[in-house]
């Protein structure tokens, strides 16, 4: 199984990851191709190779003609475009040529782009993933709908070629898992479009819940929205280097050079170690249950929705139907999420349900190894998840929102979907 580990001594930026992956081989001709699809006039990126602290790294520069362009305007984050006296170090100076007038996209628009280009299908599930975790943490900063969310410094047409090119690049390499170390966030305050704030921007702060972070002192902001972003739409393990055979290494440099550290984010590339022993990772997660017999069965429905909307998402809700004292009928509402997100969870169930009490306990939870993935039917392209059992052999199954859309749009019952991926899916 083909590995990247980010080795996040200095933070991550997108423009670092973009330049790392530049530096694993990916070709800057490729991604160009790529961003060139997305339909806004003369977008492309350049390379050239600098040093931060006497380690060589690859710098990316985004072009555009939809503004006046101007070098050094700003300092070195890329996102947050909007700050003259910035102590973010990774993505302004030489890495953007545009001045201080951007147009900001919304999350529509900015997925409207992607599905209209000529991105592979892996590609563009990878960058839609990256913006609408980036579009969840703002509305849930900002008090807003999804929907409604405007980019300010992600929406920014270099920070969408930031993204659009990582997700080509980890495409192209064909990356089927993702590890990370400890992220540092950096120390200080960053002016962003909403005012002056303290590292991590509080967008940050809410994409990097659950990941652990490493202490630094720092006065840069070292993580930006967008590194954030990268890593909790793609990495399902921290830690040290996992055991794996390496085949390459690229390194993305920041715009500025410290005296501190090295400026730069190493991505570790090659093929996992013992897979099979690999197979099924025991983890910690919490069980938060409750028993309610006065509550309407739209209420239920409700809470549950309220529950898959919460930034991360559980890992599953479910209800049973039990009996109660006093011979009454009930239903039991049971989540099992994440540790970091426990006390959410249990907050919201506490406020939107009659219940006067919640049971909480720390259960093992087993899980196979397993990927998204695109395979082509006769009737046409199906979402389906892969899963790597301890035999060595994978279970293939159907995503159902995707299995739907393809009944309905070929007028075929759904179970031929299904009954074809049994037969055929490998």
């Amino acid at each position: 199984m083909k590995i990247a580990y980010f080795d996040c001594n200095s933070g991550i930026s997108g423009d670092m990851t973009l330049g790392a992956l530049i530096d694993l081989g990916v070709p800057l001709d490729y991604l160009n191709t790529a961003l060139r699809s997305l339909g806004v006039d003369g977008l492309r990126l350049s390379v050239a190779e600098v040093r931060r602290r006497g380690f060589r790294g690859k710098m990316i520069t985004v072009h555009d003609n939809e503004h006046h362009h101007s070098h050094g305007e700003h300092h070195n984050h890329g996102e947050h475009h909007h700050s003259e006296h910035h102590h973010g170090h990774h993505e302004h100076n030489q890495h953007h040529e545009h001045a201080e007038h951007y147009a900001h996209r919304g999350l529509t628009e900015i997925l409207w782009m992607i599905r209209g280009s000529e991105l592979t299908v892996g590609a563009k599930e990878t960058a839609e993933l990256i913006f609408r975790n980036i579009a969840a943490a703002e509305a849930e900063v900002h008090g807003c709908d999804v929907e409604r969310v405007h980019f300010h410094e992600v929406g920014a047409i270099d920070s969408i070629a930031d993204i659009v090119g990582v997700a080509v690049g980890f495409d192209y390499l064909g990356i089927e898992q993702y590890a990370a170390s400890p992220v540092p966030t950096g120390t200080g305050t960053i002016t962003i479009a909403h005012g002056r704030c303290s590292v991590p921007a509080p967008a940050t702060a809410r994409l990097l819940t659950g990941i652990p972070l490493a202490e630094s002192s720092l006065p840069y902001e070292l993580t930006t929205p967008t590194g954030a972003a990268i890593l909790s739409s793609l990495v399902t393990r921290y830690g040290a280097l996992p055991s794996m055979s390496i085949d390459r290494i690229g390194y993305g440099a920041g715009g500025r050079d410290m005296a501190e550290q090295a400026n730069v984010l190493r991505i570790i590339l090659g093929d996992s170690l013992h897979p099979s022993s690999e197979q099924a990772t025991p983890t910690g997660v919490w069980l938060i249950e409750t028993n309610l017999d006065d509550i309407t069965g739209e209420v239920i429905g409700y809470v549950q929705e309220q529950l898959w909307s919460l930034v991360p998402p559980p890992l599953d809700v479910w209800t049973t139907a039990i009996g109660m004292k006093k011979q009454r009928t009930g239903v039991q509402l049971s989540v099992l999420c994440r540790v970091e997100s426990r006390e959410t969870v249990e907050k919201l169930l506490l406020l939107e349900t009659p219940t006067l009490g919640l049971r909480c306990r720390e259960v093992e939870r087993v899980v196979l190894q397993r990927e998204n993935a695109t395979v082509e039917t006769p009737f046409g392209e199906l979402k389906v998840k892969r899963a790597q059992l301890p035999d060595g052999t994978t279970r293939t199954t159907a995503e159902y929102e995707s299995a739907k859309n393809v009944a309905r749009k070929n007028g075929v019952p759904i179970r031929e979907i299904y009954d074809w991926l049994a037969k055929n899916g490998k």
